[in-house]
């Protein structure tokens, strides 16, 4: 079965088709959470995500967006997004969205899909400590998680005592481009798909992964997009001017 991994979409609608377009072929489509916020199209983003699988996990900004969670520990652009996004939701994807499962959940077998992390669905994993004390309490060998923007993974094989973190190895930022990682059979991974719609990692390409749980075998991807299109849209709307400029920074 070849999966198709989506996070932090972020209401960018630009970057979602642009990756849709770009993905190959794939039999189940799984989204890791932050459908909204941040960007100008929240309801054709999250009527786009609905149709694509049944697979989701909540993020802290749908949960904010649909009043589950206050906006007091959110920065004030972010919180700005936040509010503007429930405003312009429409009932029916309001209902989506406050109703979407917090993570963990077990798809299929032998992998989790969380938000955060498994211990905490608001969690920020950004270092290998935190990620390999995450893994070494894991009860399933993949774990799929977002929230921090950054694409990449961690892994440890405690048979062979051995851990290891993977920056995808890209020969530049421009154009479409992928990195193949092979999972060993003795060592339990933590991977993030990094970010459909606002990348933090320096990189400005839309970011997704296809996993093929035949091949074990994890492709991570980066595809180009309509920056500026999307850009416009975020002005347009009257939100932040930063929420715009910093898609062409990838940061």
């Amino acid at each position: 079965m070849r999966i198709l991994v989506l996070s932090d979409i972020h209401a960018n609608l630009e970057a979602l088709e642009a990756c849709l377009e770009a993905a190959p072929e794939h039999d189940r489509v799984f989204n890791l959470g932050d459908i909204v916020g941040y960007g100008a199209n929240p309801n054709e983003v999250t009527e786009r995500s609905r149709a694509l699988g049944s697979v989701f996990v909540r993020g802290n900004h749908d949960k904010a967006s649909t009043g589950l969670i206050p906006v007091d520990d959110f920065n004030p652009v972010a919180a700005l997004a936040v509010i503007w996004t429930r405003e312009n939701l429409t009932p029916e994807n309001l209902d989506f969205l406050r109703d979407m499962p917090q993570g963990p959940i077990i798809p299929v077998d032998n992998l989790q899909c969380v938000h955060g992390s498994p211990r905490d669905e608001d969690e920020y994993v950004l270092t290998a400590r935190e990620a390999w004390s995450i893994l070494a309490q894991a009860s399933v060998p993949v774990t799929f998680f977002g929230h921090t923007h950054i694409q990449g993974a961690y892994w440890i094989d405690d048979r062979n005592e051995r851990e290891g973190v993977v920056d995808p190895d890209y020969t530049s930022a421009r154009g479409k481009q992928r990195f193949t990682l092979s999972l060993n059979e003795t060592g339990k991974y933590l991977v993030n798909p990094g970010s459909i719609g606002q990348p933090r990692d320096g990189d400005p390409r839309a970011a997704f992964v296809v996993y093929d749980t035949k091949a074990k075998e994890v492709t991570f991807h980066r595809v180009p997009y309509n920056i500026e299109h999307a850009q416009r849209k975020i002005l347009s709307a009257g939100l932040p001017d930063r929420l715009a400029t910093r898609l062409s920074e990838g940061r």
